[in-house]
């Protein structure tokens, strides 16, 4: 097997012990019985994933053993068991990507027929309900649910608010220090742009918490009126959305008329199913997202500053870009934990970026600053 062969279906084995262990994790932490039953049934899917892959990868002569849980995994793991494992999941839908595509591949090399079932995590779940598992249908929204609205979401937010705040803090800084070598107005621009960043960044947050929860909360108030006003449409759109799940039209319109007995039930029904609409969402605070954001920009932000504040010209230039760089790789780091990239790729293209910015600036610094002094 050619070397890059080996190292992607090496990488691949990785991912589904990662994936394998991180499920056995959320499914430790689950107090829900039938959804910790799902998880560990996940991963055990995941670990024969890997024990397949890995029999491929012997039968074509690399020798190569089950490997541990990568130190990606070992941080989410410790991310869920401080802020709660809703965190992971979220990154799991994530990385159910990568390994569906792992699978993909397997197959493609072992001319085995594709079934389009392999990036389908419903199906997985589904299939799991048939043959394994008692679990309803509530505890499986619930889990899409928490799929879809927390976790990766969150983190990835955190992660890239610090870095917005580094890199447009630093080209600033860099762009003044070029324009002048004065300490006190690289301190007044940089503190100027780091409160307005991170004020620009906290009240856009809010806005569009906000007005997320404003335009749901007012589809939802709409979709309880048109029950109240004309519940025999009502009946007819659940019976279409049951037909369209592939139920037959009689039992349909019978699951239809016994959510329809109950007003909250029926509701609940429509903004899932129609609206499309997660009442979890409603729970967020815009203000909690608001100072989160402010507090993460900020600390981004302070980063390249803080030499000036004890030192001046080309030292704390230098010290300004040694701190960013730093800052810049562990960010690229962090991002790995989403996308699964090696450390020093994801690191060194931040650092990358980021000091290319910052050179930019401060080129256009320097050639207004010579502008204004001729």
């Amino acid at each position: 097997m050619a070397t890059q062969s080996v190292k992607r279906f090496s990488a691949s084995v990785q991912t589904e012990v990662d994936a394998a262990f991180l499920y056995e994790k959320i499914a430790g932490a689950e107090t829900d019985p039938g959804i910790a039953g799902i998880f560990r049934n996940l991963a055990e899917i995941e670990h024969g994933h890997a024990t397949k892959m890995l029999e491929r990868l012997q039968q074509q002569g690399v020798q190569i053993v089950l490997p541990p849980p990568s130190w990606r995994a070992r941080v989410l793991d410790r991310i869920g068991k401080i802020f709660g494992y809703d965190y992971i999941i979220g990154v799991m839908m994530d990385t159910e990507k990568s390994i569906a595509q792992a699978i993909v591949r397997q197959k493609e090399v072992g001319n085995i027929p594709v079934t389009g079932e392999e990036g389908n995590h419903v199906n997985i779940l589904q299939s799991l309900l048939k043959n394994k598992s008692k679990v309803s249908g509530e505890q499986i929204s619930r889990i899409e649910g928490r799929h879809k609205t927390v976790g990766g979401n969150a983190l990835r937010a955190a992660v890239l608010g610090a870095n917005d705040g580094l890199v447009s803090n630093l080209s600033l800084v860099m762009g003044v220090a070029g324009a002048t070598s004065g300490q006190s107005e690289i301190l007044l621009a940089g503190s100027a742009g780091l409160l307005a960043g991170a004020l620009s960044m906290a009240l856009g947050e809010w806005i569009s918490v906000k007005s997320s929860q404003e335009l749901y909360e007012r589809q939802m108030a709409l979709e309880m009126d048109e029950i109240i006003a004309n519940p025999e449409g009502e009946l007819k759109e659940i019976t279409l959305i049951y037909i369209a799940k592939g139920i037959p039209e009689g039992q349909a319109l019978e699951m239809a008329q016994k959510a329809m007995s109950n007003k909250d039930d029926a509701h609940a029904l429509l903004i899932k199913e129609e609206l499309g609409i997660n009442p979890e969402e409603l729970k967020s605070s815009a203000w909690e997202a608001a100072i989160t954001s402010f507090v993460l920009f900020a600390i981004g932000a302070i980063i390249p500053l803080a030499p000036f504040f004890w030192s001046s010209g080309y030292t704390a230039i230098l010290a300004s870009v040694g701190f960013s760089t730093l800052g810049l790789f562990v960010i690229g780091s962090a991002i790995t934990l989403f996308t699964g990239k090696s450390i020093w790729f994801s690191g060194m293209r931040q650092v990358i970026f980021g000091i290319m910015a910052a050179a930019i600036t401060f080129g256009i610094g320097k050639l207004i600053g010579v502008s204004i002094a001729g």
